[in-house]
């Protein structure tokens, strides 16, 4: 790994809190509906679904439109790739804390 400091090192599309909280979120969930990722998140349908887009446009998120009678269902999961990138940058912030706690240890 670079530098904890590096700023770079840190995936842009999850760091946004919106999108860390989807992440999070779906990490913790095989898959959940829309409603389930907003009400979790607290975040309107169209500021999730901006959100959403990203994801989804990144690899990260996998997103299952059907039908459940005549009512559209909007399933999410994370992908394998999603799971990985939001390992990354928690294992990356990790590095960045523990190099703040051992220069501020008094």
């Amino acid at each position: 790994m670079s530098s904890p400091y590096d700023l770079k090192a840190l995936d842009d599309v999850i760091h946004v809190r919106a999108r860390l909280a989807i992440l999070s979120f779906l990490a913790s969930v095989e898959e959940a509906d829309f409603k389930a990722v907003r009400e979790a998140v607290g975040a309107t349908e169209g500021n999730l679904s901006v959100h959403l887009q990203k994801l989804e446009d990144a690899g990260f998120v996998s997103v299952t439109k059907t039908f459940v009678g005549k009512r559209p269902n909007t399933r999410l999961a994370l992908t394998g790739a999603g799971r990985a990138a939001l390992l990354d940058y928690l294992d990356r912030v990790e590095m960045m804390l523990e190099s703040v706690r051992k220069l501020t240890k008094r």
